[in-house]
Parts: C-alpha cells; structure tokens; sequence
C-alpha cells in the first residue's frame, strides 16, 4: 500500500469554520456507520443520518424545485431546481443534468448537501437544474448508474418532455445541456457523456454543450503519489476507495476495470463529439492524481478541456459552503457555461 515513511511531517490540513468541520464530521460518519467489509450497506440507518429535504414548489433562496419520475420500474426520478427570477421569462435557458458524488453508493438528489449544491448552480448560473436520482451500489452495479444517465437524457430528448417543462414553466435550451457531477457523478459524466457522444445522430433535441466534471473518481491498482501522501484525508481514503470499487464493479472485477481505470479507452480513441470538460481539482484531494491524468488524456487526445486547480481544497469542498473557493468555483462554472453555450 505504499506506507508513508515514518520520519515524514504531519500533514497540515487547510483550516475550516466549524461548521464546515461538523458537516464533514457527519458525511465521513454516514459513510463509515453503514460500510460492511463484505461490500455491502446498511441502509435501514440512512432515514437517522440522511434525512430528505422535500421538494418545493415554492421559492427557497430563489429556487423552486419538483421531483418527475423518469421510469417507476427502477424508482429512476429527477429532482428539477428551476431558478425564480422574473427576468428569464421567455428566453431560453441551459439544462443541467448533474449526478451527485458518493461513492456510486451514498446519497440522492434529496440529501441536504446535494439540494443545497444544486439550488444554488441553479440560481448563481441560471440553469434548470435535472439532478439524478440513479441507482446505488452494491445492489445495482456497474453501469446501473451509467444507463440510469443515459435514460434521463432519452427522457429529456423524448416526446414525455412535457413533464418537466409543465413544471418549470421556462424556455428550456436542450440545444446547450450540460452534464455535471462531483466524485462518483464525475466519473458518471464520462461516461454518460461518451455513450451520448458515440450515437449522436440518434438525439432529436439533447445536444452536450460541455461536461464539468467536480473532482472525479477515477482510479486503478496502481497506487499513486496523491493516494498515499493523502491517505489519512477526510472523506476519501484508499480504503473507502477500494470499498467503492468492489461495491460498484462487476464481480471479479479490479480497479484497472474500464468504469474506473478510463485512461486506455481515452488513449484507444475517444468520441469525436464528446464536448468540452472543464475538470476541477483539489490540492488536498487523494484522488489527485488520477484527477490530472484525466485532463491530460482529454488534451493528449486534442479535446478542448480546462483543468481548475484549488490548492487548499479537500474532496468534496462544494458541500462547504463557508469554504474559501466555493465562489470561485461558482464562477468558474457558470463562465464555462456561457462560454459554450451556442446562442
């Protein structure tokens, strides 16, 4: 496992409010609390530890919000933030599809964190919002989640649109969707992001105008320099790493599987249409490393791609909101937007 050396100096966190502190306290206490070494969750202990946020129609911080069902035969259904704001009547607006993190097994589009996260790309950006509820793991593995984001742009590109544009009411642009996703639903946004790109004459009305891609996991047998300097980070270790990974992976399967291990299919040939990716970083990220050797698969393999790197951040940083580059980040993400979207 590549064992730090004993005479290396303690490594220094970034500080953080204590609100930030306790809400991470309580993320890293979700995951550990309900892990079994065997791979599998305990989920009768998620309604005590992660407890749903309805969906609103009314506005909360400028945002309204519904839940849709996609498809009831897998309990496959969106939540929808829709910003308020009086002045975007009648002039179309960009969609967001995001897939929220947690290891492809933890979390939903109703969790605190990820309706707080997407309430406010919706309002800062100006975007609607389709936030996925996708299948978890270990009992629905790879690609459940994979075909869960395929399905929901099927849904957005089909006749059953009427649904959602009932609901918000707005001029949605498919021509300018946008695939976004943090840890888990970064390596979600790959990989959906390539299985649109691979059929593209099949889309009526669903064009990727860009993937953001906040932290992803990716990953491999290999160990790398990030993985064991960071090892003791919060959130992320290689421990829960490897959990994820033999929760999600087929069985028998190791990490050097193509779901995790994306780099040799990059290197093989990637979609000539698979959009623009802005891909974000932390400096105190584990999953570093495999962060930038994505970025440079993309730009080896001349695809337009743009790598934010925030030195002091730890994974998951944009669940904080008194973190330092949560700003910042707003920023990056809604330039990226405008500056991709074809008007």
């Amino acid at each position: 496992m590549g064992n730090k050396s004993s005479s290396q100096p303690p490594m220094k966190w970034p500080q953080m409010p204590w609100t930030d502190r306790l809400l991470l306290s309580l993320v890293t206490r979700l995951r550990d609390v309900t892990c079994h070494h065997n791979g599998t969750v305990n989920r009768r202990l998620f309604p005590f530890l992660d407890h749903c946020t309805a969906a609103n129609p009314n506005p909360v911080e400028g945002v309204c919000t519904s839940d849709i069902t996609i498809d009831s035969s897998c309990n496959l259904y969106v939540r929808v933030f829709m910003p308020s704001d009086p002045s975007i009547q009648g002039r179309p607006i960009p969609v967001i599809v995001y897939f929220h993190g947690g290891g492809f097994s933890f979390f939903s589009s109703s969790s605190p964190p990820y309706d707080a996260l997407c309430r406010r790309i919706s309002r800062e950006i100006c975007a609607v919002v389709v936030s996925v509820d996708y299948r978890l793991a270990p009992e629905h593995k790879y690609p459940a989640a994979y075909d869960d984001g395929i399905n929901v742009l099927r849904f957005l590109d089909s006749d059953r649109l009427g649904s959602i544009e009932t609901v918000t009411d707005l001029q949605l642009d498919f021509g300018n969707c946008f695939l976004a996703g943090d840890s888990a639903g970064g390596n979600i946004v790959h990989h959906v992001a390539r299985r649109w790109a691979a059929s593209t004459r099949d889309w009526k009305k669903v064009q990727l105008a860009g993937a953001i891609l906040l932290q992803p996991f990716f990953g491999g047998e290999e160990r790398t320099e990030s993985d064991i300097r960071l090892d003791g980070a919060p959130i992320i270790s290689m421990e829960r790493a490897d959990w994820a990974w033999k929760s999600f992976l087929p069985e028998g399967a190791n990490r050097n599987h193509e779901a995790a291990h994306v780099f040799d299919s990059i290197k093989a040939g990637i979609e000539e249409a698979f959009p623009p990716a802005l891909v974000v970083v932390g400096g105190f990220d584990p999953l570093h490393d495999w962060q930038l050797r994505y970025y440079e698969a993309l730009k080896e393999k001349g695809k337009e791609v743009r790598l934010v790197e925030y030195p002091d951040a730890i994974h998951a940083f944009y669940l904080f909101p008194k973190h330092n580059d949560n700003t910042k980040l707003m920023e990056e993400m809604k330039g990226f937007v405008q500056a991709n979207r074809s008007i």
